[in-house]
Order: C-alpha cells, then structure tokens, then sequence
C-alpha cells in the first residue's frame, strides 16, 4: 500500500463539527454516513479485526470518544476511552440465505439508522453473510464529525488491500487511553483559552460582515440566522417557485438502493456534451427527480440541490474540509436539458464566493439554544429536494480481508432532505447509494428506475 498519509485529526471539533453534533439531538437531522462494500466471499472475521487493531493504534481518532466542554462554551473535545474494546465496533451478522439485493439494502438501512452511543467512539464494521451465489458484504458506518465521504475513503486504506492474501503482520497493542486532564479547573481555562483564539481567528475572517461581535448578542445572532438562511435560500427567478409539492412532509422513513454505471461510459457522455463526470452525474439525479413528477403530472418551477464541495488539501486523510452549497435547478423536459442547466449552474457554483459563509459563522449559530437550532436547520433542510455527492475511489481492483470488492455503495446522510444521491468511483464503475425518505417520496423504487433511464439516455449520447 502507500505510504501512511498525514492525518488531520484535533483534540476539539471545529466549529462546523460542532454544529452537525448539536444538530444531531434532532434524530431527523443526524450526520453519520455508511458504505456498503459487496464482496465476492466472506470476508475473515479474524483478518478484518487484526486490520482494524492496527487502523485504531494508527489512527488514534478510532479509539476517542466525545466529551462536552464546560458549558457548551467551545467545541466538544475527543480524548481516549478508557473502555475502548474492538469487538463493540466490528462483528457479523447474516441475512436468511439466499439473500437477495433487496433483503441487504433492507438490513443496510437499519443498520444506518441506528443511532451511535454518544458515549463511545463513533464507528462500527458489520460482516454480513448469506447473500447468494456465496456473496458477502461489509457495513461501514462513521460520524461525520470524525471525518468527511473523501477523507473515509483515504482512512479505507488502514484496512483494505491490492491482493486477496497478502502478508499480515502481527497486530500491535493498543496504547494505554490518556487521561482526561485535572478536571472542571483545567477544562475551563481550556475553554478559555480555545475561545481566545477561536474568536481571534473568526474576527479576522469576518471583519465588517454581519457579525460585528463573534460572541453574539442577540442582535448578532439573529444576524447571523438570517445571513445563513439567505445563503442556504438561493435567489431565484421572481415569479418561480422553488420545490417540490409532492415531496412533503419529511419523515424519519427510510429506503436504499443502488445503481451501476461504467465510469467510462460516463466520461464520455460528459466529452461529448461538453462537460465533466460530475455534470453528467448531477444531471442525471435532476432528471431523474424532474420525470419522476412529470409521471404524475406535477410540473415544479424550481428543484434545489444540496451540493459538499470538497476544501481537502494535500493528500491527507481525517477530519472534515468541505462546504455545503445549494442550487436552483430549472425543472427539464429530459435528461439533455437538464445536462446544459447543471453545467451552467455548477460553473457559477464553483465562481462564487460564498460557500464559506456558513463555516465562518458556525460558531455563532452554535450559541443558539438546541431547541432553535435545531427547528431553523429543519425548517432550512426541508427547502433542499435532493442532496448529491460524488468522491472518487480507488480505480483498481481492491480486497478486504481476503474479499474481492465488487462494488462500493455510499449511504449519505438526508438531514432532512428528500433523498441523497452519492456516488464512488471504484475500478471503472460509478456505484450510487439512494437513500430516500420514504415518507416523504412515497415510491422510491420509482425514483430508482427514473434515475437508472436518466442516466442510460445520458450515457446513449456518447455512443
């Protein structure tokens, strides 16, 4: 494998880390995110967890657990739990054989909606056995306040490998957990001294912006409010409105599926049409969305997008670094158009300036009782009719504990949203996860199939 990567991983969330974690006491609003990796054989059990030993000795955020600060004044913090045990976050479960597709979408979602133990570091692997034609997979689950859909990727090579059966060497101890400093004493002048320099460095980012006191008065929070609010409502044609009326209300009823498409085929479609694989892959969820109302005779002005856009540097892995940025999309007559719209819009998209705002004022809004906070992002999230996220994988072949992967889905959090499209690139192949509210979405294998004809007249025009 490659040289380890540098990690970026620190002792306190950041501030966007600790609005997700707060947003969270909303279960509608919760940011974990899943992969589920289809093997061509069971994995072993015993090889997994020799690989992940190793992965938590050398990623120490594997072994940490949450911790409030004093008063919700700065950050949660991450130290060592001092209960750390490997077999509360890796083991193995079956599906009655001969599983199908559908029965391990099933189980995957229920795995995903189970909540994490707050109290316990925010990760589990989960075997899964008895698909057909001897087939395995393997459930990956990760709080997205330990790392972001790229930076799991690149954390994936702690465990996987190049060769079905290569040399495993012993797996190493796992250090003693440190302790937890000297008490309420030292965590306060933490605080304190994390605040100094949290509110320096936001002064300076935000200098003449809304927020003329980084602290909040409740004056500056509700400026605050509003300027997230605009920036999460784009500016739309007047006379337009904006969502779907179908997709209502948003409901914590979930379902999965997935699709297949040769990354090939998909960078030739975007050649032809004058685009790029990420154009073609958001064209392909807008025209999906877009045929799914016109079947029922429903004709919105404007769908909105909800769009990570990766701020990674460098080749490292861990921690956060992307913003979130929303869209309105013109509703299509097919799949063609609604290429031309999206590159349009992507392209203005990339050229603004303001996917930052949020970050910069996230330490702000998290001084907003949980109650508020919470209500504003759902009545925000409730705005956005779809989420799309696209990161690239490994383009070669690659193993798990002697399983050839077959496929990589992505399982990306709703947070109140009416369906999340993500896509892997693996070894020629773009996998797409659909999580979909299936309360709000009342036939989501019809949104699958709408998706799957999208894409195939997208991908005919490039042959």
């Amino acid at each position: 494998m490659a040289r380890p990567r540098e990690q970026q991983f620190e002792r306190h969330m950041s501030d966007n880390e600790a609005l997700m974690w707060n947003l969270e006491k909303d279960p509608a609003l919760s940011s974990w995110f899943a992969s589920l990796t289809i093997l061509d054989r069971p994995p072993s059990l015993e090889r997994l967890r020799a690989r992940l030993a190793r992965a938590v000795v050398a990623v120490p955020r594997l072994r940490q657990h949450v911790v409030a600060s004093v008063g919700r004044l700065s950050p949660p913090a991450w130290v060592d739990d001092p209960e750390f045990d490997l077999d509360r976050h890796v083991w193995r479960i079956a599906v009655p054989a001969p599983g199908t597709d559908a029965d391990l979408h099933e189980l995957a979602i229920r795995l995903l909606q189970e909540p994490f133990d707050r109290t316990r570091p925010l990760w589990q692997f989960v075997v899964i056995e008895g698909l057909a034609d001897g087939r395995a997979a393997l459930f990956q689950k990760m709080h997205h306040t330990i790392t972001d859909g790229e930076g799991g990727v690149r954390l994936a090579e702690q465990f996987v490998d190049l060769e079905r059966d290569p040399n495993e060497p012993d797996p190493p101890d796992v250090p003693a957990p440190a302790g937890d400093g000297d008490g309420f004493a030292e965590s306060a002048m933490e605080v304190v001294g994390h605040n100094v320099r949290r509110v320096g460095g936001l002064a300076r980012r935000v200098t003449g912006s809304v927020v003329g006191n980084p602290l909040g008065t409740a004056q500056g929070l509700g400026r605050a409010v509003k300027e997230i609010d605009r920036s999460l409502r784009p500016s739309h044609e007047e006379g337009r409105t904006v969502g779907s009326p179908l997709w209502k209300p948003r409901t914590l009823k979930r379902w999965f599926g997935s699709l297949h498409v040769p990354l090939a085929d998909v960078k030739q479609a975007g050649r032809v049409l004058g685009g790029t694989i990420n154009d073609v892959f958001v064209a392909g969820a807008l025209a999906g969305a877009a045929a799914y109302h016109h079947e029922r005779g429903v004709r919105p002005d404007l769908l909105r997008a909800a769009m990570p856009v990766s701020t990674r540097k460098g080749g490292t892995a861990g921690g956060n670094a992307f913003a979130i940025t929303t869209t309105d999309l013109r509703v299509p007559e097919d799949p063609i158009e609604a290429f031309a719209m999206v590159h349009e819009a992507l392209a203005a998209v990339k050229g603004g300036g303001s996917m930052d705002l949020i970050g910069q004022l996230a330490m702000v809004v998290n001084l907003l009782p949980t109650s508020v906070l919470t209500s504003f992002a759902k009545d925000a999230a409730a705005t956005v009719d779809f989420t799309v996220s696209n990161v690239r994988a490994a383009p070669v072949e690659l193993y798990i504990a002697g399983g050839r992967c077959e496929a990589v889905l992505s399982m990306g959090p709703i947070s109140g949203t009416a369906f999340n499209l993500s896509t892997l690139s693996y070894n020629g192949s773009l996998d797409m996860g659909l999580v979909v509210d299936a309360g709000a979405i009342d036939d989501p294998a019809g949104l699958r199939d709408h998706l799957v004809a999208a894409f195939d007249t997208l991908i005919e025009v490039g042959r």
